[in-house]
């Protein structure tokens, strides 16, 4: 569960399992004072970090040489109707072709990216 306040005149902190705080706050060109990154770029963040760790599960599984996996994230539009992700993927290590091409179909796996594609229904109600 997360938890979060405001900190500040257009800033949040969440508390992740009681042990990490995470701060989202807003540019100052809307109104705010940069205190972290906004909503958006953490969203992008989960699906970078859930990017990476889950073709590192893969990929040290099956022993393959994986140094790192480079993700870059951005949402390109956002419509009530439709949102565009952009993700570029790139792998380190002595890797095969036939390997990184598996490592992509991995990265197509990874728990943030399903529940970025499916129906997602938020149940909000006040306390």
């Amino acid at each position: 569960m997360i938890t979060g306040h405001l900190i500040n005149k257009l800033a949040a902190e969440m508390v992740v399992r009681d042990k990490f705080s995470v701060v989202s706050g807003v540019l100052e060109d809307s109104g705010g004072q940069d205190e972290g990154p906004d909503p958006h770029e953490l969203l992008e963040s989960a699906l970078a970090g859930c990017t990476i760790i889950t073709v590192q599960m893969y990929a040290l599984r099956k022993g393959w040489p994986l140094e790192s996996t480079n993700v870059k994230i951005k949402i390109e539009s956002e419509t009530k109707e439709a949102t565009t992700i952009s993700r570029e993927v790139s792998f380190v290590g002595s890797l095969s072709d036939e390997q990184k091409e598996r490592l992509l179909e991995i990265s197509n796996k990874c728990p943030i990216h399903n529940l970025l594609e499916s129906k997602v229904t938020i149940q909000t109600k006040q306390v």
